[in-house]
């Protein structure tokens, strides 16, 4: 049930409501990490943003295999990569399509070779993406509890972040970064309280989840909107009349307070979704699905217009899953920041959460075994889902900023997507495929992303070496703080309340990676 009415909030019930939080713990730390969050929030909300952000987080659930999604193209590291990762997993060097990073860290990469479509997709793609400026990669981040060295990461257990290599505790570090605590809220729900306070009155949740509840977005006070990909998710069997008696009825003033304060949640549940599914109609498909609103239509499973997707190497048709979640993102964009007066939301700052499975891939990485060619498989269709997917969001963005309710020029700079992901996987193949890793590669989108650069250090791609833990996985260099430090910086959180959502934050040298504008 939605509970977004809780953004509308004043201060000062911010704080009453948060103290009482702190004081219902029962335990101290939890409350002094509360009390110091209401002091943030208060200082927070005197210098607020007066501008439209949204940050679109995409988490590929299951652990993405990062090794093959940028590979070294110098000619030593590569036939270091390729004996390793042969027959089954090597990229041959010939298919790899080649970056020019404008910053140069002494080696070359390549991307996926599905990272650029075909035909007419053969602009959508990491590749183009990087090339103009607009994509940055992030090497080897990974949880962290403090910076680790391979001798420190083998003298000091300790200092290792807690139930390494496990689906559900990585997941829950990567959505809260703070590995070295109980879980209790995450970074984004953070973010969202802190940033709450300088929007009240927000007609939605400034937290919206297309993939259901998740960690990332739990706040003290703001809580995540979910939504599905059709639109606001109605009462089970509620609809038309039944719709407007249910109304009428929680309408009413009840006299016991338990009774009163359901009705008032649920009044307000029906209320949103009403609001939210008026507010996106401008973007809705028309002539029945057949015709896109977008330009460049978003991917689906071909049965609304939206075609299904076709692998550019291998010719593998499938549906996708990300398509229609990114597309439903992209209207809520249009509609959230559009003033009230246009039918919109009038958002200033928005946080959504989208993620799609499949990366565990233990087996069936590839069809090596069956087909002979190491492009074939079902992470070649993850990776290909992901990039073209993510440039016609791009493309939609861009879009919206042509739009007469929008006219505004630099809208793509005001919107970032990133990507998120349990873990990677282990350098070497198990056989069929690859087993649970650590460090992984991560992109950036987004018209304010410094892009066509490389962030954080490349591994050395030798199992044993320097960067691995004995297995191939590699030991992030960089920390899932500074990683979305970064983004919450350019998100509006000011320097002085980092660390209240990073409280680890201070252990790392580079609190700002510099990837963003």
């Amino acid at each position: 049930m939605d509970k977004s009415y809780l953004t509308t909030l004043s201060r000062r019930q911010f704080i009453r409501q948060a103290a009482c939080a702190a004081l219902g713990t029962g335990a101290l730390t939890s409350a002094l990490r509360d009390l110091r969050f209401m002091n943030a929030a208060v200082a927070q909300s005197n210098i607020g943003p007066t501008d439209y952000k949204a940050l679109v987080c995409i988490f590929l659930n299951g652990g993405n295999d990062s090794n093959n999604l940028i590979v070294p193209t110098i000619t030593s590291e590569y036939n270091s990569y390729a004996s390793i990762r042969t027959p089954v997993l090597a990229i041959p060097s010939g298919s790899l399509l080649g970056i020019s990073p404008m910053n140069s860290d002494g080696h070359g990469y390549g991307l996926h070779p599905v990272c650029q479509g075909a035909g007419a997709n053969s602009t959508l793609g990491f590749k183009p993406l990087f090339e103009a400026g607009r994509l940055a990669i992030l090497f080897n981040a990974g949880t962290l509890a403090y910076p680790l060295t391979k001798a420190q990461y083998n003298s000091s257990p300790s200092k290792r972040p807690p139930q390494l290599f496990s689906h559900a505790d990585q997941i829950t570090q990567w959505q809260t970064s703070v590995p070295d605590q109980p879980p209790i809220n995450g970074w984004g729900g953070r973010t969202a309280d802190l940033l709450n306070a300088v929007q009240t009155n927000a007609p939605v949740s400034l937290s919206i989840t297309l993939a259901g509840a998740n960690t990332f977005e739990v706040g003290n006070v703001v809580s995540q909107y979910s939504v599905s990909t059709s639109g606001a998710i109605p009462f089970q069997g509620i609809s038309g009349t039944r719709q407007t008696a249910l109304t009428n009825i929680l309408k009413q003033v009840y006299p016991n307070m338990q009774a009163q304060a359901y009705s008032d949640v649920a009044f307000h549940s029906l209320n949103t979704g009403s609001l939210l599914n008026n507010a996106i109609g401008d973007t809705a498909n028309t002539n029945g699905g057949a015709t896109q609103f977008w330009t460049i239509p978003f991917p689906g499973n071909g049965t609304s217009g939206a075609p299904k997707l076709t692998n550019p190497v291998s010719g593998a048709v499938f549906n996708s899953g990300l398509g229609p979640q990114l597309n439903m993102i992209a209207r809520l964009i249009e509609a959230g920041s559009r003033t009230a007066a246009q039918g919109g939301f009038g958002m200033l700052r928005q946080i959504f959460f989208c993620q799609v499975g499949g990366y565990d891939l233990h087996t069936g990485q590839t069809d090596v075994p069956v087909g002979g060619n190491v492009l074939n498989g079902a992470h070649s269709n993850l990776l290909y889902e992901l990039s073209h997917c993510m440039a016609v969001f791009q493309a939609a963005i861009d879009q919206i900023g042509t739009m007469p309710k929008h006219a505004d020029a630099t809208f793509a700079n005001r919107v970032t997507t990133f990507t998120s992901s349990d873990f990677g996987r282990t350098f070497p193949c198990n056989g069929l495929g690859s087993d649970h890793g650590w460090g992984s590669h991560h992109v950036i989108m987004g018209g304010a992303v410094h892009g066509q650069q490389t962030y954080g250090k490349f591994p050395t791609l030798t199992v044993g070496g320097p960067d691995d833990t004995s297995t191939g996985r590699w030991i992030p260099t960089t920390a899932c703080d500074q990683y979305f430090a970064t983004l919450a910086t350019w998100f509006g959180v000011d320097a002085g309340n980092l660390t209240t959502v990073f409280p680890n934050l201070g252990r790392f040298t580079t609190p700002n990676l510099g990837f963003m504008g």
